[in-house]
């Protein structure tokens, strides 16, 4: 068993972490996830409302008596979300970890931490994580520009963007971008992590709430097939390189605004090929790990082949390098 400062704080048995995916973070995955030891989210703005969010974790509960939360991403919307009624959810219903992703979220911390719970924040900069943990968040979860969503504006992958945060941010922090192997799992640990983060390795396993089709892509796939799009505009983000992305990116170059490439792109075309199967309907995230995703198991043998792997190559490979 791989213990660190992360698993003990979130009373988990194992340091991987599913990450809060919109359209994706739903009570079968989230709970098949908890259940295998690890920590999972539940998307709390997949669910269209705050009442929503309430049943989709009384479900979640009703499949997993371990330790779960809630992802809630706060940034500004064309139609304004109601954060504050989203946490009022989160509390009355008893979730005591919280991710936060997105804008800073010390507007919201007194309410989280007066109801005791741990708010871990997502960065993708050495600097926004030094001002989360200012601002009194418990834990950081690290984005490197393999990650599938919002990479940031920095360009900084993982192998120098995780040392450089380890120097400077005291609180536990789990890597996030480009995970889905023990390899990935023990490199976070040297590189001064205590745990990752993983999103697109979870949706390709049997609990993950999508269809097949997109399983079988990302399988099928390699580290090339993802796309940045709106890259000019400061909104980076990048997704599975199909032909409603290049047709973005082509747009982008020929200087269309986000008002004439926004409907192109829109979220809900995602949930629609996640639904659907179809592919090419619009665009959904996808990270670079896909180069490493060669199968679809169940959450339980995920974890369970990555932790003994993990534990594996610490007594042995590296112990054998050192003893050398």
């Amino acid at each position: 068993m791989i213990k660190t400062r992360f698993t003990e704080m979130f009373g988990i048995k194992h340091p991987i972490v599913q990450g809060g995916m919109q359209w994706v973070g739903r009570a079968e995955l989230t709970s098949a996830v908890a259940n295998a030891g690890a920590l999972g989210f539940l998307t709390g703005l997949t669910q269209p409302t705050p009442d929503d969010l309430r049943k989709e974790i009384k479900r979640c509960r009703d499949m997993t008596d371990q330790p779960f939360g809630v992802n809630l991403t706060i940034l500004p919307t064309l139609v304004p979300r109601p954060y504050d009624e989203y946490i009022d959810a989160i509390i009355d219903s008893g979730i005591k970890i919280v991710e936060t992703a997105g804008n800073n979220p010390k507007p919201f911390l007194p309410k989280m931490k007066a109801a005791g719970i741990k708010v871990i924040h997502k960065c993708t900069s050495v600097r926004h994580g030094i001002s989360a943990e200012k601002v009194g968040v418990d834990a950081i979860s690290m984005d490197g520009f393999e990650c599938a969503g919002h990479p940031g504006e920095d360009d900084v992958p993982n192998l120098v963007l995780l040392p450089a945060a380890a120097n400077v941010i005291k609180i536990p922090m789990i890597a996030s971008g480009g995970f889905a192997d023990a390899r990935g799992l023990v490199a976070a640990l040297a590189l001064g992590c205590e745990g990752v983060n993983m999103g697109t390795r979870f949706m390709a396993t049997k609990e993950a709430p999508i269809h097949q089709n997109v399983k079988e892509k990302i399988v099928s796939s390699d580290e090339r097939n993802t796309a940045l799009i709106l890259r000019t505009m400061r909104n980076t983000s990048r997704v599975y390189g199909n032909s409603v992305a290049l047709k973005a990116i082509e747009m982008e170059g020929e200087g269309k605004t986000i008002k004439e490439i926004g409907p192109f792109v829109a979220g809900a075309k995602g949930k629609v090929v996640y639904e659907t199967g179809d592919l090419e309907h619009g665009i959904w995230s996808a990270g670079t790990c896909m180069g490493l995703i060669n199968d679809i198991p169940t959450c339980k043998e995920l974890v369970e082949r990555i932790v003994g792997e993990a534990e594996a190559m610490i007594r042995g490979k590296l112990a054998q390098a050192v003893a050398a």
